[in-house]
């Protein structure tokens, strides 16, 4: 699953996780941290859809 943010438009894919960001491939999005924030723009995990 990816879920894209609704302000920049950075891409979460969960198979690929965020390794830079101490997320690990194939982390779920609901079992991320709630004060995730875009790494590019820093709005909210709220701000993400599904795609």
């Amino acid at each position: 699953m990816k879920y894209v943010c609704d302000v920049c438009g950075w891409e979460y894919d969960e198979s690929a996780g965020y390794p830079e960001g101490g997320i690990a491939p194939g982390t779920k999005w609901e079992d991320i941290p709630e004060d995730f924030e875009c790494p590019l723009c820093s709005v909210s995990k709220e701000e993400f859809s599904a795609e």
